[in-house]
């Protein structure tokens, strides 16, 4: 995910349509994926600069098979990476989501707020009032205690979101994601928390 340097470690979903929480902001629509999101999703999946702190762009063939992975998290529980829009301006902008965070770590497991957006909805504020959506739905709907992000050093555009949705770096959390080998330089990775009672009452 954009707030992650590589996938959670659990089934992600979207690339189809069904029933769902839909999620609404001042300017967003989450809701579950379409078969006409693929085309931008691969688009997206493509671009050197957007895929920069994951291991490599997707072709078309992975970001498909992504898709597949969200729609079945989804269909197992209920939620998952959502497809964002922006209504009568952006048909989909990415995804903004909740996703289990199974792999080993000595914070796993847990549920992971992350994100993903096309270049050309960057600088706007939409990943971080899509991931407000996704918490209050974490937190009121799903009744988590705690929801974490994490993504490499380096990721200083998503480490921003985070700060501004109250979240606050443990650099004692601070890992070696295991999904990638000794020596890369993707390999470590910040942690950042929110538990249910510190949430901001305002945006920060």
């Amino acid at each position: 995910m954009t707030g992650s340097g590589t996938d959670g470690g659990g089934p992600e979903g979207g690339g189809g349509s069904g029933a769902g929480p839909i999620l609404v902001t001042d300017r967003l629509v989450l809701r579950r994926w379409q078969p006409e999101d693929r085309d931008p999703f691969a688009a997206l999946n493509a671009d050197a600069e957007t895929m920069r702190y994951f291991p490599t762009p997707l072709t078309r063939a992975a970001s498909d098979e992504l898709a597949d992975r969200i729609e079945e998290g989804f269909a197992a529980r209920g939620y998952g990476l959502w497809a964002v829009e922006v209504p009568g301006q952006v048909p989909f902008a990415g995804f903004v989501g909740l996703s289990p965070a199974t792999f080993d770590a000595p914070f796993t497991p847990t549920v992971e707020i992350g994100w993903r957006l096309a270049r050309s909805c960057w600088g706007r504020g939409y990943a971080t009032e899509a991931a407000r959506a996704g918490l209050e739905f974490g937190f009121d709907d799903l009744g988590l205690t705690e929801i974490v992000s994490f993504t490499t050093f380096g990721n200083q555009r998503s480490r921003a979101v985070m700060a501004r949705l109250g979240m606050v770096r443990d650099p004692d959390g601070d890992f070696d994601h295991p999904a990638l080998p000794v020596g890369h330089p993707l390999r470590r990775h910040v942690l950042y928390r929110l538990a249910r009672g510190d949430r901001p009452s305002a945006p920060t």
